[in-house]
């Protein structure tokens, strides 16, 4: 008996399917400009900049990535084992005191220790004087404004990622592991190389290559330290050279640097999975450091605080009080308010569409939005001038066809309506940090079991439905919080902002880098700190987090409280 050939279905294809892959294909539009760009130059000049300019380029750009990675793992991992599973003066304010250089901008930093270190500062004139030198060639002092610098610079600040991770990895060990190692004499340090990293390896190398690719993303540092990085090089081609092909070229290159950061983060953790085979998750063990043994454990914990946060705060704090001049507060207001409109609108668009592509991937299980939803989040691997030039060229040819349409319909030219605006900020914006509004609503629906659904369609609820009576209310808190960190980055961001931002028009990040690069450091300062205090904002939603995420603690109970509750029992 023949039976009739199956028609293809296209129940799949409703309005969630379609929304999730729009949105994925405007994410990815700006990536793919770069790279058709750059293999279709009107004017080539890749042979020219092979020649001369891209092996610096290069090199400078391997040893500040080596030379970032190694500092902030020696500082996060270390910083994060002494936290979490040592006892030692002053720990429990490191718990989250360890995080605030996160809310210091790297070329914020960069701007106060040049200032500070710089031969007519400060430090080396107070050395002149004690010493009796006259000038530079009586001594040696480093130079501050070298790839060692950047490195210095970025390290201090970026170092948070790998300590953030780590101690999430190190709250979340068995308690088994480390009572094993002590009933075989391991101490400590033993225990920490042998025990600890191994099984936190899979977070380490994440925040890693997280930093890395912040350290890639940087323009403010490399450029007023004057470091071939690829960025820097990307706004010389651009800017100076006047030549978009070439820049494209350049950020084809540096997405090269970006996919082998991603591979090589990929095949680190494959095949290293570590899973809890026991039910013991009473307090960690907390090894007691006692004697000079703590007090250099919270030197160590320290010094990278008041280096990557105290003292430049200081610093910013006397210089806004010296250089206090009214207009001037005035016009950072106006510039404050700048920042505040594009961050806003960034951080709710980019909530509004990472709740519709998670919840399209909890409703309809499929490869499409599991794949969709992948290049959606590429945006936050990709630097900031990388996808500035891509953006620029995707709305530059939409206001040209726009343009070109209006001219043959209506006999009227529209002019700039996307690129040149504050469109192209906000578009530029939402592809790069739409990656952490999407994760922390995934992660937050994944933790709603699906019988809700289910009781929610028995009560006659549709899919939008259900979203808006029963998830959003269980996911606002998390929702706020993508909010929060997409505002926070979008107020940080300056690559993007310097190339995207409408003519004559100022955010905080692109004042404070202006009057900086002009040597102008004091009267930036009140903007700067502004960005400094938006940014402890996450730090605080992050340390709380952390805190209390050790499995078998109970909610609003710190690790020491759940240590003290299993010693009573």
């Amino acid at each position: 008996m023949l039976t009739a050939p199956r028609r293809l279905s296209w129940e799949w294809l409703d309005g969630w399917t379609i929304s999730t892959v729009l949105i994925a294909v405007l994410a990815m539009a700006p990536i793919a400009a770069v790279i058709y760009l750059a293999f279709t130059p009107s004017d080539n000049i890749w042979p020219h900049l092979a020649a001369t300019v891209l092996p610096d380029y290069i090199a400078t750009t391997l040893t500040l990535m080596v030379g970032v990675g190694v500092g902030t793992l020696i500082i996060g991992v270390g910083a994060a084992w002494l936290v979490t599973m040592c006892r030692f003066p002053g720990r429990r304010m490191f718990e989250w005191g360890m995080l605030l250089p996160m809310a210091m901008p790297a070329y914020i930093i960069a701007y106060v220790y040049t200032d500070i270190l710089e031969y007519s500062g400060p430090v080396q004139a107070m050395l002149r004087d004690m010493f009796g030198w006259s000038g530079k060639r009586d001594y040696w002092f480093p130079e501050i404004r070298s790839v060692g610098g950047a490195i210095s610079m970025m390290t201090l600040v970026l170092y948070p990622y790998v300590y953030l991770l780590s101690r999430a990895a190190f709250l979340e060990q068995s308690v088994a592991m480390f009572e094993a190692g002590r009933s075989l004499g391991r101490g400590p340090w033993r225990s920490f190389f042998t025990i600890a990293v191994p099984l936190a390896r899979p977070g380490i190398v994440i925040g890693v290559s997280l930093v890395l690719m912040e350290a890639l993303n940087d323009y403010g540092t490399v450029d007023f330290f004057a470091v071939n990085t690829f960025s820097l090089g990307i706004f010389d081609v651009w800017m100076n050279m006047n030549n978009v092909g070439g820049a494209a070229q350049l950020a084809t290159v540096m997405l090269l640097f970006v996919a082998l950061l991603v591979f090589l983060e990929r095949g680190a953790r494959r095949s290293r999975r570590y899973h809890n085979t026991s039910s013991k998750y009473q307090a960690l063990p907390g090894f007691q450091l006692v004697g000079a043994r703590g007090w250099l454990a919270t030197a160590g914990c320290l010094t990278p605080v008041l280096l990557g946060f105290v003292l430049p705060t200081l610093v910013l704090l006397v210089y806004a009080r010296q250089h206090y001049d009214s207009e001037l507060t005035f016009e950072v207001l106006q510039h404050a308010a700048n920042s505040v409109k594009l961050s806003v609108l960034a951080g709710a668009i980019a909530v509004v569409v990472a709740i519709v592509m998670a919840y399209s991937a909890r409703i309809k299980v499929s490869r499409v939005l599991l794949f969709a939803s992948r290049i959606a989040a590429m945006g936050y691997a990709v630097p900031g001038a990388v996808l500035a030039v891509g953006v620029l060229i995707v709305l530059g040819n939409l206001d040209n066809s726009v343009d070109a349409f209006a001219r043959r319909n209506f006999g009227i030219s529209t002019g700039l309506i996307f690129s040149g605006t504050i469109v192209a900020v906000t578009f530029g914006y939402l592809v790069r940090f739409l990656a952490l509004s999407l994760g922390t609503v995934e992660a937050s629906l994944g933790k709603i079991t699906p019988n809700m659904d289910g009781a929610s369609r028995s009560l006659g609820r549709g899919a939008f439905g259900t979203l808006r009576y029963v998830h959003l209310p269980l996911i606002r808190g998390s929702v706020l919080t993508a909010v929060l960190l997409v505002f926070v980055d979008c107020m940080k961001e300056l690559p993007m902002t310097v190339i995207l931002r409408p003519f004559n028009f100022q955010t905080l990040a692109t004042f404070v880098h202006q009057y900086a690069s002009d040597e102008q450091l004091g009267d930036a300062a009140l903007a700067a700190l502004s960005i400094v205090g938006v940014g402890v904002l996450p730090v605080i939603v992050l340390s709380l987090t952390i805190a209390r995420s050790r499995p078998g603690q109970t909610p609003g109970q710190t690790p020491d409280q759940a240590r003290m509750q299993t010693q009573g029992q």
